[in-house]
Protein backbone atom coordinates (compact mmCIF):
# COMPACT_ATOMS: atom_id res chain seq x y z
CA UNK A 1 0.00 0.00 0.00
CA UNK A 2 2.80 2.21 0.68
CA UNK A 3 4.59 1.58 -2.52
CA UNK A 4 1.28 2.77 -4.29
CA UNK A 5 1.00 5.81 -2.30
CA UNK A 6 4.19 6.63 -2.77
CA UNK A 7 3.62 6.05 -6.74
CA UNK A 8 1.00 8.14 -6.78
CA UNK A 9 2.72 11.31 -5.16
CA UNK A 10 5.19 11.21 -7.44
CA UNK A 11 3.81 10.38 -10.83
CA UNK A 12 0.17 11.07 -9.94
CA UNK A 13 -0.17 14.16 -12.00
CA UNK A 14 2.02 12.52 -15.02
CA UNK A 15 -1.32 9.85 -15.19
CA UNK A 16 -3.79 12.71 -14.83
CA UNK A 17 -2.48 15.37 -17.53
CA UNK A 18 1.40 13.83 -19.14
CA UNK A 19 3.86 16.12 -18.82
CA UNK A 20 1.59 18.87 -19.52
CA UNK A 21 2.62 21.94 -19.56
CA UNK A 22 6.18 21.39 -20.15
CA UNK A 23 5.49 19.01 -23.42
CA UNK A 24 2.12 17.53 -24.89
CA UNK A 25 -1.15 16.90 -22.76
CA UNK A 26 -1.62 12.89 -21.98
CA UNK A 27 -3.08 10.67 -19.22
CA UNK A 28 -6.26 10.68 -17.98
CA UNK A 29 -7.10 14.02 -19.79
CA UNK A 30 -6.34 13.28 -23.28
CA UNK A 31 -7.84 9.61 -22.88
CA UNK A 32 -11.22 11.18 -22.24
CA UNK A 33 -10.90 14.06 -25.10
CA UNK A 34 -10.02 11.06 -26.97
CA UNK A 35 -13.13 9.28 -26.33
CA UNK A 36 -15.51 12.30 -26.41
CA UNK A 37 -14.01 13.81 -29.55
CA UNK A 38 -14.68 9.94 -30.89
CA UNK A 39 -18.27 9.82 -29.79
CA UNK A 40 -19.09 13.33 -30.97
CA UNK A 41 -17.46 12.77 -34.21
CA UNK A 42 -19.39 9.68 -34.55
CA UNK A 43 -22.56 10.56 -33.86
CA UNK A 44 -23.75 12.70 -37.18
CA UNK A 45 -22.64 9.85 -39.42
CA UNK A 46 -24.28 7.06 -37.24
CA UNK A 47 -27.36 9.04 -37.21
CA UNK A 48 -26.96 8.86 -40.98
CA UNK A 49 -26.11 5.18 -40.86
CA UNK A 50 -29.24 4.54 -38.57
CA UNK A 51 -31.36 5.98 -41.25
CA UNK A 52 -29.88 4.61 -44.18
CA UNK A 53 -30.02 1.40 -42.31
CA UNK A 54 -34.38 1.73 -42.23
CA UNK A 55 -34.49 3.65 -45.55
CA UNK A 56 -36.61 1.44 -48.25
CA UNK A 57 -33.85 2.46 -50.75
CA UNK A 58 -31.32 -0.14 -51.38
CA UNK A 59 -28.86 2.24 -52.64
CA UNK A 60 -28.96 3.34 -48.96
CA UNK A 61 -29.83 0.75 -47.14
CA UNK A 62 -27.18 -1.75 -48.79
CA UNK A 63 -23.95 0.30 -48.58
CA UNK A 64 -24.97 1.41 -44.85
CA UNK A 65 -25.37 -2.09 -44.62
CA UNK A 66 -22.13 -3.35 -45.72
CA UNK A 67 -20.57 -0.79 -43.34
CA UNK A 68 -21.84 -1.90 -40.49
CA UNK A 69 -21.29 -5.09 -40.64
CA UNK A 70 -17.78 -4.89 -41.41
CA UNK A 71 -16.90 -2.89 -39.29
CA UNK A 72 -18.35 -4.34 -36.81
CA UNK A 73 -16.28 -7.76 -37.63
CA UNK A 74 -13.32 -6.22 -37.26
CA UNK A 75 -11.51 -5.64 -34.05
CA UNK A 76 -10.23 -1.57 -32.88
CA UNK A 77 -6.77 -2.48 -33.12
CA UNK A 78 -7.14 -3.55 -36.91
CA UNK A 79 -8.75 -0.30 -36.99
CA UNK A 80 -6.09 1.47 -35.60
CA UNK A 81 -3.68 0.01 -37.38
CA UNK A 82 -5.70 0.85 -41.35
CA UNK A 83 -5.82 4.46 -39.86
CA UNK A 84 -2.28 4.57 -38.80
CA UNK A 85 -0.68 3.40 -42.04
CA UNK A 86 -3.91 4.41 -44.59
CA UNK A 87 -4.69 8.27 -43.73
CA UNK A 88 -1.29 9.36 -44.29
CA UNK A 89 -0.96 7.43 -47.87
CA UNK A 90 -4.41 9.17 -48.86
CA UNK A 91 -3.47 12.66 -47.58
CA UNK A 92 0.30 12.57 -48.37
CA UNK A 93 0.92 14.35 -44.99
CA UNK A 94 1.57 13.28 -41.86
CA UNK A 95 -1.21 13.04 -38.91
CA UNK A 96 -0.63 13.28 -35.34
CA UNK A 97 -1.30 9.74 -32.96
CA UNK A 98 -3.87 11.51 -31.47
CA UNK A 99 -5.89 12.03 -34.75
CA UNK A 100 -4.85 8.93 -35.90
CA UNK A 101 -7.21 7.28 -32.58
CA UNK A 102 -10.03 9.55 -33.22
CA UNK A 103 -10.41 8.52 -36.76
CA UNK A 104 -10.36 4.82 -35.77
CA UNK A 105 -12.80 5.46 -33.28
CA UNK A 106 -15.08 7.48 -35.48
CA UNK A 107 -15.54 4.83 -37.60
CA UNK A 108 -15.52 2.14 -34.88
CA UNK A 109 -18.55 4.21 -32.87
CA UNK A 110 -20.36 5.07 -36.66
CA UNK A 111 -21.02 1.77 -36.68
CA UNK A 112 -22.35 0.66 -33.38
CA UNK A 113 -24.23 3.91 -32.95
CA UNK A 114 -25.78 3.56 -36.16
CA UNK A 115 -27.62 0.01 -35.16
CA UNK A 116 -28.62 1.97 -31.41
CA UNK A 117 -30.36 4.51 -34.43
CA UNK A 118 -31.38 2.13 -36.08
CA UNK A 119 -33.13 0.26 -33.35
CA UNK A 120 -34.35 3.66 -31.74
CA UNK A 121 -36.35 4.32 -35.15
CA UNK A 122 -37.81 1.02 -35.28
CA UNK A 123 -38.88 1.06 -31.61
CA UNK A 124 -41.00 4.40 -32.58
CA UNK A 125 -45.17 3.16 -32.79
CA UNK A 126 -46.06 2.70 -36.61
CA UNK A 127 -48.99 4.60 -35.28
CA UNK A 128 -47.07 7.95 -34.64
CA UNK A 129 -45.78 7.98 -38.48
CA UNK A 130 -49.62 7.44 -39.61
CA UNK A 131 -50.53 10.10 -38.16
CA UNK A 132 -47.68 12.46 -39.63
CA UNK A 133 -48.63 11.13 -43.13
CA UNK A 134 -52.77 12.33 -42.24
CA UNK A 135 -51.71 15.82 -41.28
CA UNK A 136 -49.86 16.21 -44.36
CA UNK A 137 -45.84 15.72 -43.24
CA UNK A 138 -43.93 14.89 -45.93
CA UNK A 139 -41.78 11.74 -45.40
CA UNK A 140 -38.32 14.00 -44.62
CA UNK A 141 -40.70 16.11 -42.06
CA UNK A 142 -41.70 12.96 -40.54
CA UNK A 143 -38.38 11.58 -40.11
CA UNK A 144 -37.10 14.94 -39.16
CA UNK A 145 -39.90 16.88 -36.66
CA UNK A 146 -41.50 13.74 -35.29
CA UNK A 147 -39.10 9.98 -35.68
CA UNK A 148 -35.79 11.23 -35.06
CA UNK A 149 -36.29 13.45 -31.78
CA UNK A 150 -37.87 10.59 -30.00
CA UNK A 151 -35.58 8.02 -31.21
CA UNK A 152 -32.33 9.85 -30.30
CA UNK A 153 -33.81 10.47 -27.09
CA UNK A 154 -34.50 6.62 -26.53
CA UNK A 155 -31.01 6.08 -27.56
CA UNK A 156 -29.13 7.99 -25.35
CA UNK A 157 -28.75 5.28 -22.42
CA UNK A 158 -27.03 3.06 -25.23
CA UNK A 159 -25.13 5.70 -26.88
CA UNK A 160 -23.51 7.11 -23.39
CA UNK A 161 -22.81 3.41 -22.49
CA UNK A 162 -20.83 3.66 -26.17
CA UNK A 163 -18.64 6.46 -24.52
CA UNK A 164 -17.50 3.54 -21.52
CA UNK A 165 -16.73 1.39 -24.21
CA UNK A 166 -14.52 4.38 -25.83
CA UNK A 167 -12.69 5.07 -22.72
CA UNK A 168 -11.19 1.82 -22.79
CA UNK A 169 -10.68 0.93 -26.44
CA UNK A 170 -8.54 4.24 -26.14
CA UNK A 171 -5.57 2.02 -24.16
CA UNK A 172 -4.94 0.65 -27.61
CA UNK A 173 -3.70 3.99 -28.31
CA UNK A 174 -0.06 3.19 -26.56
CA UNK A 175 0.80 0.91 -29.44
CA UNK A 176 1.60 3.72 -31.36
CA UNK A 177 2.77 5.87 -28.54
CA UNK A 178 0.00 8.15 -27.86
CA UNK A 179 0.56 9.52 -24.65
CA UNK A 180 -3.01 8.48 -23.55
CA UNK A 181 -3.73 7.12 -19.47
CA UNK A 182 -1.87 3.38 -20.64
CA UNK A 183 1.12 4.82 -22.26
CA UNK A 184 1.70 7.11 -19.34
CA UNK A 185 1.46 3.74 -17.03
CA UNK A 186 4.23 1.91 -19.20
CA UNK A 187 6.46 4.78 -18.96
CA UNK A 188 6.23 4.91 -15.24
CA UNK A 189 7.01 1.41 -15.01
CA UNK A 190 9.60 2.16 -17.26
CA UNK A 191 11.34 4.46 -14.88
CA UNK A 192 10.61 2.19 -11.91
CA UNK A 193 11.52 -0.93 -13.46
CA UNK A 194 10.69 -2.53 -9.91
CA UNK A 195 7.00 -2.46 -9.42
CA UNK A 196 4.83 -3.10 -12.41
CA UNK A 197 1.82 -5.01 -10.04
CA UNK A 198 1.40 -1.49 -7.89
CA UNK A 199 1.95 0.48 -11.29
CA UNK A 200 -0.77 -1.16 -13.32
CA UNK A 201 -2.84 -1.86 -10.30
CA UNK A 202 -3.52 1.92 -10.03
CA UNK A 203 -4.23 2.06 -13.55
CA UNK A 204 -6.60 -0.92 -13.13
CA UNK A 205 -8.24 0.78 -10.62
CA UNK A 206 -8.34 4.39 -12.64
CA UNK A 207 -10.02 2.69 -15.23
CA UNK A 208 -12.76 1.27 -13.52
CA UNK A 209 -13.36 4.31 -10.74
CA UNK A 210 -14.37 6.33 -14.26
CA UNK A 211 -16.33 3.75 -16.01
CA UNK A 212 -17.95 2.50 -12.96
CA UNK A 213 -19.08 5.86 -12.51
CA UNK A 214 -20.19 6.40 -15.83
CA UNK A 215 -22.15 3.12 -16.34
CA UNK A 216 -23.83 4.05 -12.97
CA UNK A 217 -24.99 7.40 -14.04
CA UNK A 218 -26.62 5.66 -17.63
CA UNK A 219 -27.79 3.52 -15.46
CA UNK A 220 -29.69 6.01 -13.10
CA UNK A 221 -30.64 8.23 -16.67
CA UNK A 222 -32.14 4.67 -18.36
CA UNK A 223 -34.63 4.76 -15.51
CA UNK A 224 -35.48 8.33 -16.27
CA UNK A 225 -36.08 7.62 -19.47
CA UNK A 226 -38.26 4.58 -18.83
CA UNK A 227 -40.01 6.67 -17.10
CA UNK A 228 -40.89 8.91 -19.58
CA UNK A 229 -41.95 6.13 -21.66
CA UNK A 230 -44.34 5.53 -20.06
CA UNK A 231 -46.27 8.41 -18.84
CA UNK A 232 -49.10 9.04 -21.09
CA UNK A 233 -49.10 11.59 -23.69
CA UNK A 234 -49.83 15.02 -23.13
CA UNK A 235 -49.03 14.60 -19.32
Amino acid sequence: MADIVDILRQYGLQLLIGTYPNGPLGGLVLTLLMAIAGLVCAFPLAVGIGVARTSRSRWLAWPAMALVHGVRGLPVLLLLFWAYFAIPLITGKAISGVTTVICALVVYETAFIGEVVKGGILAIPRGQVEAAKSLGLRPHQTLRGVVLPQALFNSIPSILNQLVSLIKNTSLAYIISVNELTFSAYQINTQLLTKPFQVYFILAVIYFVICYALSTLVGRFEKRVGRRRMEPAGA
